[in-house]
């Protein structure tokens, strides 16, 4: 059963190949469990201590995410995931910006 803040069966899919697997060491814990953890702690913004146990150990989700976000694991599936989705022309790449609410730092200003 999939629940609210978890990944669809469509969604792991796409983003299963880019996760790193372990080669040696002991036995891990489910990468989709622990991505699910990563998921409803980033969707519900409550800290990994206190993610509900069918996560596995917070511990792991926290040390895995840390990891992941070192390594740039995250830059490179939304890079890979947005190439497949350019192909298939699932992203309209039109942009537009509204200077009047875009504020520049004073120190962002050309040095004279």
């Amino acid at each position: 059963m999939i629940r609210r803040h978890e990944l669809t069966d469509r969604e792991w899919d796409l983003l299963a190949p880019l996760i790193p697997r372990a080669v040696t060491g002991r036995p891990r814990a489910s990468g989709r469990q622990v991505s699910n953890g990563m998921v409803y702690k980033i969707r519900t913004g409550i800290s990994c201590r206190d993610l509900p146990e069918r996560y596995g150990p917070w511990q792991t989700v926290y040390t895995r995410f840390r990891r992941y976000a070192t390594d740039g694991v995250f830059t490179r599936a939304l890079q890979q995931i947005q190439v497949r989705a350019d192909a298939a022309g699932g992203i309209d790449w039109l942009v537009q910006i509204d200077s009047t609410i875009v504020r520049a730092h004073l120190h962002a200003a050309a040095p004279g």
